[in-house]
C-alpha cells in the first residue's frame, strides 16, 4: 500500500479506541515501506545491518577435496583386498581383515602432498589438507598401527569415502551464501570472509527521531523540582533502537505546549523516516500529540486493548489531508510510563523498524512454560506481564510474575527475564496453567 492511501481505511472492521493489538500490527504492516538506498561497507562495518543483495559464493568451499581428521589418505580400492590374519582375532574370534600400506609422504594444511601413489601406498595428511591425487579415503590415525614406514588396520572399520570432505560441500561456486533482507551476524561475517569478500551492499540505516513530551520531565544531569521526574524514556529508546542498529535522532524534551509540539513533530518528520514520542497521548487535559497529529497528518488507532499500552498511537506525518513535509513519516506515539514504552516498542514499533529497514523480520522466540503462581488477567486485551523464567529439576521452564506488574515500575523490567504473554481472551490463570513466554535475552 503506497503513502498516498487513506490510513483510516484499513481500520473499517474495528472500533480505533480499542484495537486488539493482532489487528493494529496488521495496519501498521501495510503502511511500512523499506528504505530503498543502497550502500557499500566494508565487511567488518556489515555488521547488523541489512543485506541488499544476495551474497553468492565466488568460490567453492572447500576449494580442493580434504581430510576430515588426522589420518592416512590412500585410494579406497584397497579396501578390497585386505588379507586375513588369524593371530588378530576379534572378541568374537574372528580373524580381522589388516590392511597394510606402504606411508610414502605427508599432506598438511597449505602444504599439499604434490606426487603420485601407487597401489599399496598412502600417505599421512592432517585436518584440513587437500587430498592426493587418485586418494579418496582416510583412515584416523586412532585405526592404525604404524611400524617404520607402514601401517596397519582393520579394513571393516573404514568405507571408501570415508573422513573426505568433497569440494564445494559446504557451498558450490555461483550458489546464494547468505540472501537479502539478513541481518548480518557474527557468523555471517565469518562466512563472507572464508569467500574473500571484503565489501557487502546494505541498505542504508533507518533514521528514527525521538522525543518525550511533559512539562514535569527532567534531563539527566538537570536539577530536579518539586513534582518534576528524570526522563528515562529517551535512554530506554536510545538502547532500544541502538540494538536494532538503526540511526537514533534524541530530539530531547518537548513541553506540554502545542504550539512547541507542532514544531518538534514537523522536525522530526523532516529529519528522519520514523517519528516517535512518549507521553501525550491520553486523554489529559494537556495532552496535545493526537490532535497535533490529527492536523499534520492522518491517525489509524490511538488505543489498544493491551495491558500495558493502551495509550499508543500510530498515524503519519505529511499524509493525505495534512501539512507541510514533503513526504509521510510513519509516526508511534508511544504511552508515558517506561515499562509502556518498552512494551509498545517492543511488541508493535519494533518489528515496522525492522521491515522499514529491509530486513526480513522474523517474531521473538517464544515457547511455554508453566506457571508457578495464579496470574489474573481480565479477557479482552492482551497483557504482556514481566516474568521470571526458571528451568526446574525436570528440565522444563516454569514462570513468576515479578512482584510488581505497575507500568511505572521500570525497575521490574530490570527484575523480569521475560515477558509472560497471556492472549486476548484469556481470563484468570491457575498455578499450573501454561503460558507463553518471550526471553528477553536476544531481544531487549
Amino acid at each position: 500500500m503506497t503513502t498516498s492511501d487513506n490510513i483510516s481505511g484499513c481500520l473499517a472492521e474495528h472500533d480505533p479506541n480499542a484495537l486488539p493489538v493482532t489487528a493494529a500490527r496488521e495496519v501498521v504492516r501495510r503502511f511500512v515501506e523499506p528504505v530503498t538506498t543502497i550502500e557499500r561497507v566494508a565487511l567488518r562495518a556489515a555488521l547488523g545491518r541489512v543485506l541488499a543483495q544476495d551474497i553468492v559464493s565466488p568460490i567453492d568451499v572447500p576449494a580442493h577435496d580434504n581430510a576430515a581428521m588426522d589420518g592416512y589418505a590412500f585410494a579406497g580400492a584397497c579396501l578390497a583386498q585386505p588379507a586375513g590374519i588369524p593371530d588378530a582375532a576379534d572378541a568374537a574370534g574372528a580373524a580381522s581383515l589388516s590392511l597394510s600400506l606402504e606411508v610414502v609422504g605427508e599432506a598438511l594444511a597449505g602444504h599439499p602432498f604434490a606426487g603420485t601413489l601407487a597401489a599399496g601406498q598412502c600417505v599421512r595428511i592432517m585436518t584440513g589438507a587437500p587430498m592426493p591425487a587418485d586418494c579418496d579415503t582416510v583412515v584416523p590415525q586412532e585405526f592404525v598401527t604404524r611400524s617404520g614406514a607402514r601401517i596397519a588396520f582393520d579394513a571393516r572399520r573404514i568405507t571408501t569415502g570415508a573422513n573426505r570432505r568433497r569440494i564445494g560441500e559446504d557451498l558450490a561456486r555461483g550458489r546464494p551464501a547468505l540472501f537479502f533482507g539478513r541481518i548480518v551476524r557474527a557468523s555471517d561475517l565469518g562466512l563472507m570472509a572464508s569467500l574473500g569478500i571484503a565489501e557487502v551492499a546494505v541498505r542504508r540505516r533507518l533514521r528514527v527521531a525521538y522525543f518525550s513530551t511533559g512539562d514535569e520531565l527532567r534531563s539527566v544531569g538537570e536539577p530536579l523540582e518539586a513534582g518534576c521526574v528524570y526522563d528515562s524514556n529517551r535512554h530506554t529508546l536510545f538502547a532500544m533502537l541502538s540494538r536494532l542498529n538503526v540511526e537514533p535522532l534524541d530530539l530531547g524534551i518537548v513541553r506540554d505546549e502545542p504550539a512547541a509540539l507542532d514544531a518538534a513533530l514537523r522536525e522530526a518528520a523532516q529529519a528522519a523516516d520514523v517519528v516517535l514520542t512518549s507521553g501525550g497521548i491520553s486523554v489529559g487535559e494537556a495532552d496535545f500529540t493526537r490532535g497535533t497529529l490529527a492536523s499534520l497528518g492522518d491517525i489509524a488507532f490511538w488505543q489498544l486493548a493491551m495491558r500495558p499500552g493502551r495509550p499508543l498511537a500510530f498515524g503519519r506525518i505529511g499524509a493525505q489531508g495534512g501539512a507541510t513535509s514533503k513526504r509521510a513519516t510513519l509516526f508511534f506515539g508511544l504511552p508515558g510510563n517506561p515499562v509502556a514504552v518498552m512494551v509498545t516498542f517492543y511488541q508493535i514499533v519494533r518489528e515496522a523498524l525492522l521491515m522499514m529497514s529491509g530486513a526480513h523480520a522474523s517474531a521473538p522466540l517464544q515457547f511455554a512454560a508453566t506457571c508457578s503462581e495464579p496470574i489474573k488477567k481480565r479477557a479482552g486485551r492482551t497483557e504482556y506481564q514481566r516474568g521470571i523464567a526458571t528451568r526446574a529439576a525436570d528440565g522444563r521452564w516454569q514462570v513468576a510474575p515479578t512482584r510488581s506488574q505497575g507500568s511505572a515500575v521500570l525497575s521490574a523490567m530490570s527484575e523480569a527475564n521475560c515477558f509472560i504473554v497471556l492472549e486476548h481472551d484469556q481470563a484468570d490463570l491457575a498455578a499450573g496453567s501454561s503460558v507463553d513466554i518471550v526471553p528477553f535475552e536476544g531481544l531487549i
